[in-house]
């Protein structure tokens, strides 16, 4: 569990420099705040992305835990839909992926190795959230017209990155040193400067002060927090897996909302205060849940 801590603890600090630089005036501006959002989304992010998918077996794409997930997002995620599809295509989608989508690098990662003992369960969902859920995402949030959606979703940066990637550790070919290494520098500046733009956006607004989406906020939230693992759980136990992967399925629903989710609405600049509030919310609230479902396994 030390190594959850961790995690936890890097993505809280990280956020308060962000609050921190904007508090003191160095980022001084949403301007300037929202360059770090689009950095990450057309560069750092998909250098991220390339890199961890290239490098992951893709034998272990498609397990029972896996396909347990994609279920349970789309069920979660049709759920929010349901209840707020009058908010307009681009909102009700960003609060829907913010009860749904959640982290599965810089948390998801430590999760699967301190947590449930081996990485394997985590990395496959890099790629399939990218390849599967992303496109849709960012379809509808930037999409004009039914062509716009399809060609702004399965051409965006992080998609085809991933998508590469996929190739890339499916094909065994070699990269160059000199061609992987700057990859994987620029790709270690993308959570950061997602985390750093999040925080300074705590600067103008705090976490459920919009009233006008404070029930969206809350709703998301709970999905994310108890409706998803318990989702997982059920239809998990449901499809017969055993104890070992229907822990697995709970533990990762249960995972905070990416950042990611705030990165899309900020550059797209739709549903920005319910993504950035759920991630909040999730991000505090995800460690206790997961200790209560570690005891109720007997974990």
């Amino acid at each position: 569990m030390q190594g959850v801590l961790t995690g936890f603890a890097i993505i809280l600090a990280v956020i308060f420099i962000g609050w921190f630089l904007a508090v003191r005036g160095i980022i001084a501006s949403d301007r300037e705040r929202l360059m770090f959002n689009r950095v990450a989304f057309y560069a750092a992010t998909p250098a991220l992305l390339f890199d961890s998918v290239a490098r992951s077996d893709p034998a272990n794409v498609f397990t029972p835990v896996t396909l347990i997930i994609i279920v349970t997002t789309v069920i979660v995620s049709g759920l929010y839909l349901a209840l707020f599809w009058r908010k307009g295509l681009a909102n009700a989608t960003s609060g829907a992926a913010a009860a749904s989508y959640f982290n599965s690098v810089n948390i998801g990662l430590p999760v699967s190795i301190y947590v449930l003992g081996d990485s394997t369960y985590a990395i496959p969902m890099v790629f399939i959230q990218m390849v599967l859920f992303t496109p849709i995402i960012l379809g509808a949030l930037g999409g004009k017209s039914l062509l716009g959606a399809v060609k702004t979703g399965l051409l965006s940066p992080m998609v085809v990155a991933s998508i590469l990637g996929f190739i890339v550790a499916y094909t065994g070919i070699h990269v160059p040193e000199p061609i992987t290494e700057p990859i994987h520098l620029l790709g270690g500046a993308s959570i950061p400067m997602i985390l750093m733009s999040f925080g300074a956006s705590l600067k103008t607004s705090s976490v459920l002060s919009d009233a006008t989406v404070r029930t969206q906020v809350l709703v998301s939230s709970g999905l994310k927090l108890a409706g998803m693992p318990a989702i997982a759980f059920a239809v998990a136990t449901l499809v017969g897996l055993d104890a070992d992967a229907v822990y697995a399925a709970t533990i990762l629903a249960a995972l905070p909302t990416a950042q990611q989710v705030y990165n899309y609405a900020a550059t797209f600049q739709a549903g920005q205060t319910v993504a950035r509030d759920t991630v909040f919310i999730t991000t505090f609230g995800a460690l206790p849940v997961m200790l209560i479902i570690a005891a109720l396994f007997g974990r």
